[in-house]
């Protein structure tokens, strides 16, 4: 892994300093703070969920960041290194914002016969006082050319040859003149700014070929456990893998490069293997992080001397989740329980945020609108809740079990729940899941 930082890269974006030093020493843990590392924290020692989530925003935003210039048909999702700074003048000339006559002077205006002037060709010959030429929208403006007319707001006496305008013609109208938009120089997007589809227009437009931009992490896949079936229905007491197919593309969508899941069932040994061998920024492995008969994931990390950042996390599902670094600069681990909803929860408390950091991107805001309805909480840890945006509030969903999926597969969001949950109308923080939907979301059986 390792990322070099190479000679003259920019400064990192957006990365005020926070909770002291990112690359300073980490405290030796007090109960439900984060443990030092190289240590390992007694089972009853969790990590407190912002204490958790704090860390390994921390870890991720101390990863020192390479830059790489991309064409821009493979820049989408990364996230600018450098800054794009208009190249020329946008538009680079007077053009025509419609389809229409170009006219100077007052009318009526005499017409210049022929095809008119195009978008994409020269300059056309320059306008006498009191004639007109047809245009086309993105055409040059001829020079003395003082406005355009729509051609719906044109008549034209084709037996005189003369032009009349069906409402008041003001100087400048319908002409986008050079730099408009932004003047050769100007910066168009700062440093930091995540590649969409709009980003690699503009781009293209100020004269851009490729961008300077952050690698994407690179992200494994371990998915642990005798008891998955990729296929089929459930049966002889083996269920489906939910985790494998949901975790890339939830990945994908945080910005990471994600190598196809790899199914290592119980296995210590090819656990181990893969762990050593992995040269991902990221190894998330799904199950196996408790102390059952085959929980391989602590033996194995502890025999390969990782160090253990995090291990178990005060938060409902999810509280057996953990963060560690394998030894000599390898990948960062993300142990994520085996329900599926405690591992959502470990996924938004742990790799989310380390992932924003190593990719460049800045933190998640926070923020707190009213929950329409009391929200139960547990007596000592965090809950994370599925809920859905309605209006101004946010609606608890039900299904939200460690094992269960139904309610997250409907959610726009998580409330983080403090310890003895929320009254209804109490505000609470909500995480956002990294994608937003297209319709309205209908209450139907989900709340």
């Amino acid at each position: 892994m390792g990322r070099p930082a190479e000679p003259g890269r920019p400064a990192e974006p957006g990365r005020p300093a926070e909770l002291g030093s990112p690359t300073g020493p980490i405290r030796p843990a007090e109960p439900g703070s984060p443990a030092e590392p190289g240590s390992t924290l007694p089972a009853a020692c969790a990590t407190s969920w912002h204490d958790a989530r704090a860390l390994a925003r921390r870890l991720g935003r101390a990863a020192p960041l390479a830059a790489h210039r991309l064409p821009l048909e493979r820049a989408l999702g990364h996230v600018l290194a450098e800054a794009v700074v208009a190249l020329t003048d946008l538009p680079s000339f007077d053009t025509s914002a419609m389809d229409g006559w170009a006219v100077a002077g007052p009318g009526p205006w005499a017409v210049r016969m022929g095809e008119g002037l195009l978008a994409g060709r020269g300059e056309g010959e320059p306008l006498l006082d009191g004639q007109a030429v047809r245009i086309a929208t993105g055409a040059r403006i001829p020079a003395e050319a003082t406005a355009v007319i729509r051609s719906e707001h044109a008549r034209f006496d084709e037996v005189k040859g003369l032009l009349h305008a069906t409402r008041a013609v003001v100087p400048g109208q319908d002409i986008r003149p050079r730099g408009q938009e932004c003047r050769s120089g100007d910066q168009l997007l700062p440093v930091g700014t995540v590649v969409t589809p709009p980003v690699l227009g503009l781009a293209a437009a100020a004269g851009y070929d490729a961008l300077v931009a952050v690698p994407l992490p690179r992200v494994d896949v371990f998915v642990l456990g005798d008891e998955l079936l990729t296929a089929g229905l459930p049966q002889g007491g083996r269920i489906r893998d939910a985790l494998g197919p949901m975790l890339g593309p939830w990945l994908r969508s945080l910005g990471a490069e994600v190598s196809a899941p790899q199914r290592l069932g119980d296995d210590a040994e090819a656990l181990r293997r893969a762990l050593t061998t992995s040269d991902a920024d990221l190894v998330l492995t799904t199950g196996g992080t408790a102390a059952g008969p085959v929980d391989h994931v602590h033996p194995v990390l502890a025999e390969i001397g990782a160090e253990l950042l995090v291990d178990g996390v005060s938060v409902r599902p999810g509280h057996p989740m953990l963060l560690a670094r394998l030894a000599d600069g390898g990948p960062y681990v993300v142990g994520l329980p085996g329900n599926p909803l405690a591992a959502v929860a470990g996924l938004m408390t742990l790799a989310e945020p380390l992932l924003r950091g190593i990719a460049g991107r800045p933190a998640q805001d926070s923020y707190h609108p009213p929950v329409r309805e009391e929200v139960r909480g547990h007596p000592l840890d965090t809950r994370l809740i599925p809920v859905v945006h309605r209006a101004d509030s946010v609606m608890p969903l039900h299904y939200s079990g460690p094992a269960m999926l139904r309610g997250i597969a409907a959610a726009d969001g998580l409330a983080v729940v403090p310890p003895g949950g929320v009254r209804s109308g109490a505000e609470v923080e909500i995480l956002d899941l990294p994608w937003t939907s297209a319709e309205p979301w209908t209450e139907g059986c989900f709340t």
